[in-house]
């Protein structure tokens, strides 16, 4: 039987090389899907590498308010004080800074007869804000926003910076608290000894008949302050209200002073005189019982409760500085 020869040793080499390049073939495909894997992991969505590295965002709008009044904002409430004045103390405000909110308060509140010790004074200071007016005794600056609470309701006032630079307070409406508009009273009085009315008992006279004023009783000399600034259109006698002065202030109002001792200097027909100007002082000329100030308010030539009516604003906010006031006094609001 023939013998076949035995294979040559070159296949079995040819196979080992064969084998040898289809590992590495193979190894770099794997390396190279891998590679390709990581790239796309590495540009993946946003909303994936937020997990890893989170971006901030912007929170709600309402959201950002709460930690900004905690940190910006102090609020001191107080109560059970005989005087507005103690309560102002109390808060740390300087008399500088008393002063100028009581003034800003005046047309609201009358301190001497409303102030109760159950009433209720809330101040809110921005501590970004005005700085004091006696910064080296550590006291907090003029309040951003003060609210008196009395058996008459609400009375709330908010500090502004305007456009031009200067602060005032005004209410809520962006009216200009107590300035440059109408003192609600022309003089430091004692006590209302007569009230508006359509129809009283006149003393003097014996019958009814309407009192257009009211009658404010004080000692004689006291000072007599305009109301309003205004031109006077009469400054002399009349029958049965004595020494009288009569102030055209803005349209339609107007103011009279009756039973004045006498006038104070340089007022006549004519004079111009500013809000709080001394325009006389208490007397009992005329038909008089005693000491006092008759006052009235009229309306278009209407009289009016001096007490009750409804008086003009002084310097309203407008334009950007109402957009801007708006928007403050709304997060102060929600701190009183």
């Amino acid at each position: 039987m023939p013998r076949f020869p035995l294979l040559p040793v070159q296949p079995d080499k040819f196979t080992l090389v064969f084998l040898v390049f289809l590992m590495v073939v193979t190894t770099a495909i794997l390396v190279g899907r891998f590679a390709m894997k990581n790239e796309q992991t590495s540009t993946d969505s946003p909303s994936d590498l937020v997990s890893v590295s989170p971006v901030p965002t912007a929170p709600a709008s309402g959201a950002a308010a709460a930690p900004e009044k905690a940190t910006r904002y102090v609020v001191k409430t107080i109560d059970g004080e005989a005087t507005f004045v103690d309560a102002a103390s109390r808060a740390g405000l300087d008399a500088t800074a008393t002063f100028r909110v009581a003034q800003a308060l005046r047309n609201m509140i009358d301190f001497r007869r409303d102030w109760k010790e159950k009433n209720r004074v809330a101040f809110v200071f921005d501590t970004k804000g005005d700085k004091a007016s006696s910064e080296d005794q550590g006291r907090p600056g003029m309040p951003a926003a003060v609210r008196v609470v009395t058996d008459a309701g609400e009375h709330d006032i908010f500090l502004y910076r305007n456009l031009a630079g200067k602060a005032f307070y005004y209410t809520k409406r962006g009216d200009r608290a107590r300035g440059g508009g109408f003192l609600r009273y022309p003089l430091d009085f004692r006590r209302i000894s007569s009230q508006f009315s359509q129809r009283r008992f006149d003393p003097v006279l014996k019958r009814w008949q309407p009192h257009d004023g009211v009658d404010f009783a004080a000692p004689s000399g006291t000072a007599v302050h305009a109301t309003a600034n205004g031109v006077v259109t009469f400054a002399g006698v009349q029958t049965g209200y004595g020494n009288v002065i009569e102030i055209r202030n803005r349209p339609p109002y107007s103011t009279l002073f009756a039973h004045l001792s006498r006038f104070a200097k340089g007022i006549r027909i004519g004079t111009r005189v500013k809000r709080n100007e001394v325009i006389g002082y208490v007397g009992a000329t005329g038909w008089a019982t005693g000491p006092h100030l008759h006052y009235e308010v009229q309306v278009d030539d209407v009289p009016k409760n001096p007490l009750t009516v409804s008086l003009p604003p002084a310097e309203p906010l407008q334009g950007r500085d109402l957009s801007r006031f708006a928007s403050r006094s709304e997060t102060l609001e929600d701190l009183l």
